[in-house]
């Protein structure tokens, strides 16, 4: 085999090695792009998660200040009506 074949076997390797070795990094580079845009998403998954936490508190809080005060009229309505029947009866 003449050594100017030897040598272009061997570029010629080199060469694909490199192309292997760039295509890896680019693989890399684009799998790491898509691990940090996961995480913004994830990030931002969690910031929507804690302002829907937050909001279902406070309407919770809400529907139990609701639920006393409608209890508090129904009492109130109860005691008029019967102050009413009283005053009727009489």
């Amino acid at each position: 085999m003449p050594p100017e074949a030897t040598l272009k076997q061997v570029i010629d390797r080199l060469q694909r090695a490199l192309a292997a070795l760039e295509d890896s990094a680019e693989l890399r580079l684009e799998k790491a792009r898509d691990f940090e845009e996961v995480e913004e998403e994830l990030q931002r998954l969690n910031a929507d998660r804690g302002k829907l936490a937050q909001e279902l508190d406070n309407s919770e809080a809400r529907a139990e200040r609701l639920e006393s005060a409608s209890r508090e009229v129904s009492r109130r309505l109860v005691t008029a009506m019967e102050t009413i029947r009283a005053i009727l009866d009489r």
